[in-house]
């Protein structure tokens, strides 16, 4: 009888630690990492569709949407840490709270302008390099079979859809890869003066992304306040080309841990 009112006992203690092991690490998943899935390619040539990263809530410090449950250790109050220019950055969107993921171009108080295509920062233009051609097939892509869009176009299905790339660089030195595909409405804009506590967003595939360029009324993003930054993405775990991530066949095996640049 003791015997067995200790095989009991040491179940149930088993029980109570798998249980707060998940407590914990739902805790920890909820306000220091948030996993994130790429579904568009808006961000190309750095994000696939089918990337998965996970978001590191504490980059900037607390916001409410890195401390839902109001358990920051001061509740209701901010600890900002700022963002930095080049930054790629999952944030709220700020009329309808769609988690969005773009790079970090704007800082409060810069004019932001492009025009013929070039990004300038407070009347000075960011040189790009000529990095040869980004490629990939014309097929449907991720759950939701998003077709790629062409600078080559018309490509019939299952050819080969290509994309000018260059090398930008910003202030400060840091270079990341563009995409142009065509000389669209938003490669000349008006100059955008970025106000005090918010940010300037654009996806790196710079004619495939309704970012910072576009205003909230007409389904852009607009102006982004600080409160909506979910946390800065720096690395990719995974990557399926595929619409699921156990279509094994799909997997990019030269993405896993892949850094984010």
């Amino acid at each position: 009888m003791v015997a067995k009112s200790k095989t009991k006992g040491g179940l149930f203690e088993l029980d109570k630690t798998v249980v707060y092991a998940l407590l914990l690490a739902g805790v920890i998943r909820t306000l220091f990492f948030q996993p994130f899935w790429i579904p568009s390619g808006s961000m190309k040539p750095t994000l696939l569709i089918g990337d998965f990263l996970f978001v590191n809530k504490m980059a900037y410090g607390y916001s409410r949407y890195s401390c839902p449950f109001a358990i920051c250790p001061i509740p209701g109050r901010i600890l900002a840490r700022e963002p930095h220019r080049g930054d790629v950055v999952v944030f709220k969107h700020p009329v309808n709270g769609t988690d969005y993921i773009k790079r970090l171009i704007g800082l409060p108080g810069d004019r932001i302008q492009v025009k013929d295509g070039m990004l300038y920062i407070n009347g000075a233009v960011l040189p790009q390099q000529p990095d040869g051609t980004f490629h990939e097939l014309n097929e449907p892509q991720g759950p939701m079979g998003s077709m790629p869009r062409c600078a080559n176009a018309p490509v019939p299905p299952g050819g080969d859809c290509t994309a000018e790339q260059s090398i930008e660089t910003m202030p400060g030195g840091l270079q990341h890869k563009v995409l142009n595909i065509e000389n669209g409405f938003a490669d000349n804009t008006p100059v955008f003066t970025v106000p005090e506590g918010e940010f300037f967003f654009m996806g790196d595939n710079r004619d495939n992304s309704m970012d910072s360029r576009f205003p909230q009324s007409a389904g852009g993003v607009g102006f982004v306040p600080f409160d909506h930054l979910v946390g800065r993405a720096d690395r990719i775990i995974f990557s399926s080309a595929g619409p699921s991530m156990l279509a094994f066949w799909t997997w990019r095996p030269d993405r896993f841990f892949k850094g984010i640049e």
